[in-house]
């Protein structure tokens, strides 16, 4: 039987038409969430979230025999709207200097696009995966971010280059974006 055909059957009401399909296509949806995504855990919600769209919205498809190709559409639209909805959540580096508390992020047009609870738990993330660094990666992020210092300061004041101020704020910054963006569980 055809997709168009369960298309068909599930159209005049019957529902369980439309489990074959989502068992043909499941696979391949999740697959591409997954490519747009690079994490496994939010592609199969987003794969989810996808097949109950489509279910939902399936009266609208107006060539049963595209079915795939509608589905696949409806699934790349998910992944953008979930990847834009991440970016607005992001927490930027500035939230460590001692003015951006929650309270004040608030305030910053940057957060404004974000549910409030959010921008506070990222706030809270950035800080608690700071305190995770190593000691000497958490004291260039703290002298820099906290007191403003440059990097000519902040080579004077610990006794070490500028290079190395570089080189030490680069691998905290790269620790914490990895640490941070990894994937829900």
């Amino acid at each position: 039987m055809s997709d168009a055909d369960l298309v068909r059957q599930v159209l005049a009401g019957r529902i369980e038409a439309y489990e074959e399909l989502v068992r043909r296509w499941a696979g391949r949806i999740t697959a591409l969430c997954h490519a747009k995504l690079g994490c496994a855990a939010t592609a199969d919600d987003v794969a989810q979230e996808t097949l109950l769209r489509g279910y939902r919205a399936l009266a609208s498809l107006s060539k049963p025999e595209n079915f795939g190709a509608w589905l696949s559409t409806i699934a790349r639209n998910n992944c953008i709207n979930w990847l834009r909805a991440k970016v607005r959540t992001q927490v930027h580096f500035s939230a460590l200097t001692p003015d951006q508390n929650p309270e004040n992020l608030l305030a910053d047009p940057a957060y404004l696009d974000g549910p409030e609870l959010d921008r506070e738990d990222e706030v809270r993330k950035l800080k608690a995966e700071v305190a995770a660094l190593p000691e000497e990666y958490q004291e260039v992020i703290r002298l820099y971010y906290h007191e403003n210092l440059t990097y000519r300061d902040l080579a004077q004041l610990l006794g070490v280059s500028a290079a190395t101020i570089n080189a030490r704020l680069t691998k905290a910054r790269g620790l914490l974006r990895e640490r941070l963006s990894k994937c829900p569980r």
